[in-house]
């Protein structure tokens, strides 16, 4: 087990989504992504998707209230308060009328950053989405995030990681090809707001030495540059349950 000592001195910390999350993950999707009409699914995937899984990357040490009011964002609610006052009941009775559930966990109060995407389906991990606050872009937290997907898809016991990525989008290209991902095929006009094609990208097999090896040094150099960051999937356990 970590020391609290040890973890405050890393910048972020990776681990799985919760539904304390969403909030600040569907802000960090329409910052990313302004041209998509609807973020993910996200409660429904946490629910009811076993194959879904979400990582976000948290600063731990900074407060997301502090960031908000900075950057014109509503702030976070409070466990036990209710800032929706009577409209906010009658929508919780409208959902209890529905059958939908308002047990919900109180806010993230840390600020998150990025958000991963990741479905494992038979023996693949498929990234379905990168987001990262516009903030904080060039600090190392897209690479964190991508090192977390073929980390947790290892876990899964996936035999390769692939994604899609806007044929006009290099920098991101250049990212997933230092990882090992590799151009092999392209959808045509993919992407919905403009049409534009995606090219299909996709590892070696990474439960080879060869790829373990790129793996450690590449996240090596990452926390050289950037810190060493503690990482958690949560899903060492998932076969005991």
């Amino acid at each position: 087990m970590m020391d609290n000592n040890a973890l405050d001195a890393m910048p972020w910390l990776l681990r799985p989504m919760h539904e304390g999350d969403i909030t600040q993950a569907v802000q960090i999707d329409r910052d990313a992504f302004p041209e998509n009409r609807y973020a993910p699914p996200f409660r429904r995937d946490l629910r009811e998707r076993k194959y879904a899984h979400y990582l976000v990357a948290v600063a731990h040490d900074s407060p997301y209230d502090d960031y908000a009011r900075k950057n014109d964002l509503p702030p976070t609610d409070k466990p036990g308060g209710n800032r929706r006052g009577r409209g906010g009941r009658i929508t919780n009775t409208v959902k209890r009328l529905l059958g939908v559930s308002t047990d919900m966990p109180p806010p993230t109060e840390e600020l998150i950053a990025g958000y991963l995407g990741l479905w494992a389906v038979i023996d693949e991990g498929h990234v379905t989405s990168v987001g990262v606050r516009k903030s904080h872009r060039g600090q190392g937290i897209g690479e964190l995030l991508i090192i977390g997907a073929v980390e947790a898809s290892k876990l899964l016991n996936c035999h390769a990681v692939t994604l899609e990525v806007r044929v006009s989008n290099e920098v991101a290209q250049n990212l997933y090809k230092k990882y090992g991902f590799k151009i092999v095929g392209r959808r045509k006009r993919y992407y919905s707001d403009n049409d534009e094609d995606a090219y299909i990208m996709t590892t070696d097999p990474i439960d080879t030495p060869q790829f373990s090896g790129l793996l450690e040094d590449l996240t090596y150099k990452h926390s050289d540059r950037w810190g060493a960051t503690y990482r958690t999937y949560g899903i060492e356990d998932e076969d005991d349950e």
